[in-house]
């Protein structure tokens, strides 16, 4: 039988932190971590998914090999390790120092300017090999200190983000409630519901956020609200396509299939649901009644498809499934 490596162990080198966002960070001979918010007087500490970076020492190492002679804490991290390769671990690993636990939120991010260091070498390696955490447990954390990276359980809840469409929504012209309609509905069949936003209908805007939430944050399952007729403006779908890498219609099928029960003006419906890496998107309708009824039609198998992305799942068809009242699916 063939060992599944459950963690791996590495060892700080340093602790940095910066009074200023947007600049390097310095090395200090301990810090303090705030449960929920991050190191104490650090300028990224907040409530918020990036309370602490991470960066690996021997990716920093080979990049110097090259000329690149950055010091500690240059790509504005404040944990430098070495022995760990943070970007081959999924979200939702847990790190463990000390009394300190750590529990990695995303992967990499976009850099917006481009900084002393991608000027001088033409590229950055914190945007790629980067990751960040929340502080789940605080206490003080030393250079030399061992740290333990811990991959996730396999059956962890699902993981969500709720994105709605809206020009007018958007802009606070209009409160939206279709979002936190799907919202409570994801929490109440066991999903972490993640983020929560409001966009206006710009596909590019949207696209830049199902590649970030897909990639970087590696949620679960995605969905959006609004954005899905006939409108010029309501480019959802195509939004959507574009950043697919496969297509899973049978979710939209069904979605529009069961709303037509109520209404025949589902049928001009013209949401998509897609694959994106190990992340299923799904397109629902922009009324808190059309994303209550949507949804419904669909909740209680979702959690079997994306246990399938997961790998924790197989696509067994010896397995009849059948969906009950409440909307729960049980395997047969």
């Amino acid at each position: 039988m063939v060992q599944v490596k459950k963690e791996m162990k590495g060892t700080v080198r340093a602790v940095c932190i910066s009074r200023e966002r947007g600049t390097e960070k310095t090395p200090v001979g301990e810090a303090v971590f705030i449960e929920n918010y991050g190191i104490e007087g650090d300028a990224h500490a907040g409530n918020w998914h990036r309370q602490v970076s991470l960066l690996s020492y021997d990716k920093v190492a080979a990049f110097n090999e090259r000329g690149a002679m950055v010091s500690d804490g240059d790509f504005g991290e404040n944990l430098v390790v070495e022995g760990i390769d943070f970007s081959a671990l999924p979200v939702g690993t847990m790190f463990y120092t000390g009394d300190v636990a750590l529990e990695m939120s995303q992967i990499g991010k976009e850099c917006h300017s481009h900084c002393t260091i991608y000027r001088r070498m033409g590229e950055c390696i914190m945007p790629r090999e980067g990751v960040f955490a929340k502080v789940i447990k605080g206490g003080t954390v030393r250079p030399g200190d061992e740290i333990r990276a811990v991959f996730p359980e396999r059956e962890r809840p699902y993981t969500a983000a709720v994105i709605t469409m809206s020009d007018k929504g958007a802009r606070g012209e209009r409160e939206d409630m279709s979002g936190p309609k799907a919202v409570k509905i994801l929490e109440e069949n066991g999903f972490v519901v993640e983020e929560q936003m409001v966009l206006p209908d710009e596909p590019e805007l949207l696209k830049k956020e199902l590649i970030r939430l897909a990639d970087s944050r590696q949620i679960s399952l995605i969905v959006t609200s609004g954005g899905t007729g006939f409108s010029l403006r309501d480019r959802t779908p195509e939004a959507t396509m574009s950043v697919a890498e496969r297509n899973a219609p049978g979710i939209a099928e069904a979605i529009r299939y069961e709303s037509m029960k109520a209404t025949k003006r589902a049928m001009l419906g013209r949401g998509v649901s897609v694959i994106r890496k190990r992340t299923l998107i799904v397109n629902l309708p922009g009324s808190p009644k059309a994303v209550k009824e949507s949804l419904e039609a669909v909740i209680g198998i979702l959690p079997h498809g994306l246990g399938v992305l997961r790998g924790t799942e197989t696509e067994c068809g010896r397995c009849e499934v059948s969906v009950q009242p409440a909307g729960k699916e049980t395997l047969k």
